[in-house]
């Protein structure tokens, strides 16, 4: 039976997971952090836990993407109705399996990365996040003196493997997937409500694969974290994670179609930056 401390511990880290895994500040490395604090795992096994966490987030981005992720399964079994359709199933397979071949070796190396190494990758993605903010704001200015910017169906191979040389990136520990895949877009030109629904798209199957490869490569780690929470415990930091999510996706996705994403933008830079500078000076 949970204690009540224990459920308190679950209900902290679904909510650290649910709000960091859509900012730019790396799911992984908070609940890494908050585990090892509230938990008292060793690095690697916290590392393995925050990655075992993203199924409560996943389940959230596979419940608001569900008509994208049908459209997926009709363009598999050559249902498409369209162009786009079939080069959007496209888009996820060349991402995701390029976000593999990166990933994988980064995910290996991960237990030698700590510190200072953890916090300069939050502060680069802030500085870009801040700089994606000013090309949104003039790129919406070229927009009205007639140039628009580019939409899913204007992307090119080349575009799906950037996208996943950069989902695979972050794997390491301090890189946000969501904020260095949605700047990896904006910098590309392409629309912040595009961008951020692409991001966090192709991030669901990324997660599954994250998921899988924990069991796989570090079971051991896991049940660890199990130990120290419990299956019961787990339930209810996967349940707070999917529900925070599922209310964070929304805002965010509504909120990247107004002129309101620029400033949106840039706070989260900024937000990347700070948790990015606290890591380098506390050596966390």
């Amino acid at each position: 039976m949970l204690t009540i401390l224990q459920v308190i511990y679950s209900i902290i880290i679904g909510i650290v997971q649910g709000i960091s895994e859509w900012l730019p500040i790396s799911s992984k490395t908070q609940v890494l952090v908050v585990s090892q604090y509230l938990l008292g795992l060793n690095f690697s096994q916290a590392y393995t836990f925050g990655l075992f966490m993203e199924i409560g987030t996943t389940i959230a981005a596979v419940v608001y993407f569900r008509k994208e992720l049908l459209i997926l399964i009709n363009a598999l079994i050559g249902r498409a109705k369209s162009k786009e359709e079939k080069n959007l199933l496209v888009y996820v397979v060349i991402a995701t399996v390029i976000t593999g071949i990166i990933g994988v070796p980064f995910y290996l190396a991960a237990d030698s990365i700590t510190g200072i190494s953890v916090g300069i990758p939050m502060l680069i993605i802030g500085l870009v996040l801040i700089g994606d903010a000013l090309v949104i704001r003039h790129s919406r200015r070229k927009q009205r003196e007639g140039m628009n910017l580019r939409k899913f169906k204007d992307l090119s191979f080349k575009d799906y493997v950037l996208v996943g040389i950069a989902q695979g990136i972050a794997a390491l520990p301090g890189v946000s997937r969501s904020g260095i895949t949605t700047s990896a877009l904006l910098l590309m030109k392409v629309e912040a409500d595009v961008s951020f629904r692409l991001s966090f798209l192709i991030g669901i199957f990324a997660s599954i694969a994250a998921f899988a490869l924990t069991l796989i490569v570090s079971k051991a780690n896991v049940m660890a974290a199990l130990a120290q929470v419990s299956l019961s415990g787990i339930a209810i930091a996967i349940v707070v994670s999917a529900i925070v999510s599922f209310f964070l996706i929304d805002f965010l996705i509504k909120i990247s179609g107004r002129s309101r994403i620029v400033y949106v933008t840039g706070a989260l830079g900024i937000i990347a930056m700070a948790s990015g500078a606290i890591y380098i000076v506390f050596g966390l």
